[in-house]
């Protein structure tokens, strides 16, 4: 899995969203797809098309590459991805709507609403909608959650002999802590999240977070990129990571030196959804492929890359439940409730950071 693109897809902050969802939308003609058909109906019609398209799906992010090769294996459908960020994705749906190259994308969360707002999106709930939590979709399915991250925390041991299970822990401690540059990184600004929602905040009130990065600040405990090279050296004690980040770089670096723990107060959930190019030339195959990436199948392959499942209900073979850190450390943790107040907050977190953080950095 490349672990710096998860860091790239997450980079576009609030600023990209905003200017996306005030674009003006043109009309085009869509291709006819019909919503009654059944999956043997899109299993067929997608072999007729026998291709498709991604954006934003490469074979070294969340192991899409099995996904892909299973894919053609056993529908006889050739893949070819274009990476991108979930930006440039929607961008690219709207620029091509009279001769679309892509079928389908994978964008962060927030991206799924704009989409579908600007009319970019063809709907397919598959057969797996019921065990979808109705945070990850779309009513109506024109965008559907994949795969989740949670925030956790990434500890040294060579540099912490009592690694930090818990936010007071690493209130506390005396080891440094990373973050990356909340004033643009989508990582760091749901780090800030989760610490508010551990000390009685939410997506509307942040304040909480903001003040308890303010004070590692003010003690000179608050470094600055948890990047593998940076973990690798030993010059991150404790590094504050989505999940997979933190599971995949672990991996990387040595998996006996790292510890990888959700807070036990609480913590974000966010994930990452599959939206399907209205104006795509190969619909029916962009169904299928969305079909398989929830399948148990796809969900395994997913896991596979140290991407937590959407499907809870998933079974997982045990090497590939090892991967993963165990279901019992997500119990508080907890999706966004309201995405609108979190796109309107983030806006505001690169000043608050900049004044009430950095201010204090030593």
């Amino acid at each position: 899995m490349a672990i710096q693109k998860w860091w790239k897809k997450g980079l576009i902050g609030a600023l990209t969203i905003s200017m996306l969802a005030a674009c003006s939308d043109s009309s085009s003609s869509a291709n006819e797809v019909s919503k009654d058909l059944s999956l043997e109906e899109i299993t067929e019609k997608a072999k007729e098309e026998g291709t498709v398209n991604s954006v934003g799906m490469p074979d070294t992010w969340a192991n899409w590459v099995e996904t892909w090769e299973e894919l053609g294996a056993e529908y006889s459908i050739k893949h070819k991805d274009t990476d991108m960020s979930s930006a440039e994705e929607l961008a690219k749906f709207e620029a091509e709507k009279d001769d679309a190259t892509a079928d389908i994308g994978d964008v962060g969360i927030a991206f799924g609403p704009i989409a579908k707002d600007k009319g970019l999106t063809l709907p397919y709930k598959t057969s797996y909608w019921d065990e979808i939590p109705d945070w990850a979709k779309d009513d109506e399915g024109h965008w559907i959650v994949g795969y989740t991250g949670t925030i956790s925390f990434l500890t040294d041991k060579n540099n912490v002999k009592n690694p930090p299970t818990s936010w007071e822990d690493l209130k506390k401690g005396d080891y440094t802590v990373s973050i990356g540059d909340a004033l643009t990184a989508n990582q760091a600004q749901f780090a800030i999240l989760a610490a508010a929602m551990a000390f009685g905040g939410d997506e509307s009130n942040i304040q909480p977070g903001i003040d308890f990065f303010a004070e590692l600040a003010k003690q000179g405990r608050l470094q600055g990129d948890p990047s593998v090279a940076n973990l690798e050296k030993g010059e991150i004690d404790v590094a504050i990571l989505w999940d997979f980040n933190a599971l995949g770089y672990r991996h990387q670096i040595d998996e006996e030196r790292f510890d990888v723990v959700i807070p036990s107060e609480g913590s974000v959930t966010s994930g990452y959804a599959t939206i399907i190019n209205k104006y795509a030339k190969n619909p029916h195959a962009a169904m299928l492929a969305r079909e398989y990436i929830l399948s148990d199948a796809g969900q395994e392959n997913l896991a596979k890359g140290y991407a937590r499942p959407i499907r809870e209900k998933v079974e997982l073979p045990q090497d590939v439940r090892d991967l993963l850190l165990p279901a019992d450390m997500y119990t508080n943790a907890q999706p966004v409730k309201d995405q609108k107040k979190w796109e309107e907050t983030t806006k505001q977190i690169p000043q608050y950071y900049q004044e009430q953080v950095l201010i204090h950095a030593k």
